[in-house]
């Protein structure tokens, strides 16, 4: 079968991610003595520069692990909740609003992804602050490669940071903004990160110690200080079209850390595949894979009609759950164990026929009554639409934007493996801290002000995100990691990836590149939180007459880009003790190295 590249295979270590940099750092780091906690916290640092626009210091992270030494996997929770100010009556009926902005400084929570790498270095890692942070350091100081998805993304909202977003044009757009191919440098990220290092070091002891300090730092410490008082102080324009100052504050951050957890899992013909807990998308991809063990998969060819009508319907039942159902389970009583039963997905399989469906149908499990804004969202996007001619959300005038995603995955020698999706604090999501030199994140979006729902808006409560790493066991022994950016698409690519290779015995790099696809069936979790009931987009390389049996079915199909869907990444250990490994080719940014 045709590749665009091998998949890697080697014996010491591998490493692949959303950036060839991001990877050799990871891979680095092995060839030094790190081991895979090490690898991906170095990695994970570095995507922050080198992806700005994908993600930032204040953004997102979960994360799954596999610990070889205690023989466990954990889940990493780096989502970081709305701010205690945060609130249905604020934003409704002090503010007016009926949508929580999706950009700007309202919509901010508090970040997470720094907690989370330093977690797992604390309890996973062998390397120090200084070690880990060194690589990105280096990338903000001397500069990084300017590739053409950030140029065109910085261009794109020129006029919202030329207008209102003084401090983003300050940074991006200096000497009159990033030349083409070429490197561009953040000294002022490169000093905040340099001054973590040296406050850790200055607490003295091991490196746990340093770690600890480093978290007290960015929590409560200058970086808090920093963050709180530009949060709370600044009036940013979102898109509601007018200017708004968030809430942020130094007691949000003081008060929270990372938080570890069990996965949540599901058994699919011989392997145990781990997602983080419905407060994440990741459960449905658990739902779509479980409604799929029913279907002849094997019989079914991995690029036609029939794959994709079965993959695309199972999906809109899992995900009209994920709507009526999934929030944080802090907040909300999420009937998890009763979707994933056999009874409940014999039953909701049963909805699954040879015509496509239009209907969105969240199910009824132990008789709660689902409740959505369904008929709303198609309405949302409907207006979109109408007024800008190009659908849900895009980078505008008002920066509405619903970003995208990293991620990275490592394995080592030893067997320990990683699975992260770094996200958010895109620089598009709102103004840069000049003091910081990156800005805040906007997953308080995905929130709907109604605190009744299970994803309805409340102070400390998680925001369902969208991000979702996942890990496989093989025979009750670790096997894989692998992620993609892309949303909603994340837990849509994902299950693909994986039936091809389990069903069908391709390797990650051939699962990878075979032509993907996705559906806009559902609500988006983004900003404007819009639904497109029936639309499926196959990538441009699948035969016409795969367009034309969807759509004779009944589904709303369109041709995409010949390299437009999937960016996945994934690193395997087989019972033989080789490590192989492979990234997507789309974008020509994604690889994987090792050996």
């Amino acid at each position: 079968m045709f590749t665009t590249r091998p998949e890697i295979i080697g014996t010491f270590g591998a490493v692949a991610s959303t950036h060839w940099l991001a990877s050799q750092v990871g891979m680095a780091v092995l060839e030094r003595g790190g081991n895979a906690f090490d690898a991906a916290v170095a990695a994970g640092f570095t995507l922050q520069i080198v992806e700005p626009h994908l993600n930032g210091p204040g953004g997102d992270c979960p994360i799954i692990l596999h610990s070889a030494r205690t023989g466990r996997q954990e889940v990493i929770c780096g989502q970081g909740p709305a701010p205690a100010g945060l609130t249905v009556a604020h934003l409704r009926d002090e503010l007016g609003l009926d949508l929580v902005p999706g950009t700007g400084l309202l919509a901010t929570p508090v970040p997470g992804a720094f907690d989370a790498w330093m977690v797992m270095l604390r309890d996973h890692g062998s390397w120090t602050v200084r070690d880990v942070l060194a690589y990105a350091i280096g990338y903000a100081r001397h500069g990084a490669p300017m590739v053409p998805r950030i140029r065109a993304t910085i261009e794109s909202v020129r006029p919202l940071f030329e207008a209102e977003w003084k401090t983003s044009a300050a940074l991006w757009l200096r000497n009159g903004g990033p030349e083409p191919n070429g490197v561009y440098a953040n000294p002022t990220l490169a000093d905040t990160y340099e001054r973590v290092v040296r406050e850790a070091e200055a607490a003295g002891g091991d490196r746990v110690r340093q770690i600890e300090a480093a978290r007290t730092t960015w929590y409560r410490g200058f970086v808090a200080e920093a963050i709180a008082r530009f949060s709370t102080t600044t009036e940013a324009m979102d898109t509601s079209g007018r200017r708004h100052r968030g809430v942020l504050n130094g007691d949000d951050l003081a008060r929270w850390s990372a938080t570890v957890e069990a996965p949540l899992t599901l058994d699919y013909h011989g392997h145990t595949v781990l997602k983080c807990g419905p407060w994440s998308q990741g459960p449905a991809m658990l739902q779509t894979l479980a409604l799929m063990a029913g279907f002849d998969v094997d019989a079914m060819d991995p690029i036609g009609a029939e794959f994709i009508h079965h993959v695309i319907e199972a999906q809109k039942l899992a995900f009209a759950d994920r709507e009526a159902f999934y929030g944080d389970p802090d907040f909300v009583d999420v009937p998890m164990q009763t979707l994933l039963s056999k009874a409940y997905t014999d039953a909701r399989r049963a909805l699954i026929g040879r015509e496509a469906s239009m209907e969105f149908r969240p199910g009824s499990p132990d008789g709660r009554v689902p409740r959505t804004d369904y008929a709303a969202a198609i309405r949302r996007a409907q207006e979109l639409a109408a007024a800008a001619g190009s659908g849900e959300p895009t980078v505008s005038r008002l920066g509405a934007s619903g970003g995208d995603t990293c991620h990275v995955d490592v394995i080592d020698a030893a067997g320990n493996m990683v699975s992260a999706t770094p996200s958010a604090g895109w620089l598009q999501s709102s103004p840069a801290i000049p003091e910081l030199g990156f800005c805040l994140g906007s997953r308080c979006q995905m929130f709907w002000l109604d605190e009744t729902l299970p994803n309805g808006l409340q102070p400390g409560k998680r925001p369902r995100t969208t991000l979702s790493p996942s890990m496989l066991l093989r025979e009750g022994q670790p096997w894989m990691s692998f992620g993609t950016p892309g949303g909603e698409q994340q837990d849509q690519w994902q299950p693909i990836m994986l039936l091809r290779m389990i069903h069908h015995g391709m390797n990650i790099q051939q699962a990878i590149d075979l032509p993907s696809f996705h559906s806009e069936h559902w609500i988006s979790s983004f900003w404007p939180r819009g639904a497109k009931p029936g639309k499926v987009v196959i990538e441009g390389r699948y035969a016409p007459e795969v367009l034309q049996d969807l759509n004779t079915r009944g589904h709303l199909a369109e041709m995409g880009g010949e390299w437009s869907e999937g960016r996945l990444t994934g690193v395997r250990r087989e019972p033989d003790g080789t490590i192989r490994a492979g990234a997507n080719p789309r974008g020509m940014q994604g690889y994987a190295v090792g050996r």
